[in-house]
């Protein structure tokens, strides 16, 4: 063997192992790189729900600037005439029917799950969402689906019905 060849042999072996050691580093990188963007977009939060017994938080648009203006408050004469009407109003409102009652086979409960529940039209994951109902919020259980997975529920005070889906609920003893 010559001592061309075997610089020849020497070469070819040093760029095999070096193109090897390359393609494995590029192919661990771009692996990387793919799950660290699948863990970073699974890792974000949703948007969390408005229920309409929370006022939902303006959000500022990117074409528009914050305003700097300060609005001056109501005088307190005015709040508190304000809510003295509401107060009356609720007093003359007729209710259909008295707190304290409820129709037959129906009882109160209290939601658990922690995100809330989405109140809907029907008993359908993909029907209209109308409305919701805080964690820890009471609600009145009116009927439950034949399937038994939707419950159609009244928001006291509201008188607001809906469908939930079922499970996410505590009975209460009131």
């Amino acid at each position: 063997m010559t001592k061309s060849t075997f610089v020849q042999r020497l070469s070819s072996t040093v760029q095999f192992i070096l193109g090897f050691i390359l393609g494995i580093s590029l192919i661990a990188g771009l692996s990387g790189t793919v799950i660290f963007a699948y863990y970073k977009k699974m890792s974000t939060l949703p948007k969390k729900p408005v229920f309409p017994e929370v006022p939902a938080q303006p959000s500022a648009s990117k074409d528009t600037q914050p305003s700097t203006s300060i609005e001056p408050l109501e005088p307190k004469s005015n709040m508190v005439e304000e809510s003295e009407k509401l107060a009356q109003e609720k007093e003359t409102k007729p209710e259909s029917q008295p707190e304290s009652e409820l129709p037959p086979n129906a009882y109160r409960a209290e939601v658990t799950w922690p995100q809330g529940l989405s109140l809907r039209a029907e008993p359908d994951v993909n029907a209209d969402r109308i409305g919701g109902v805080g964690f820890e919020k009471n609600i009145i259980i009116l009927e439950e689906s034949a399937d038994g997975k939707w419950q159609r529920v009244r928001i006291p005070g509201s008188e607001q019905e809906g469908w939930v889906k079922g499970g996410n609920i505590k009975r209460t003893s009131e």
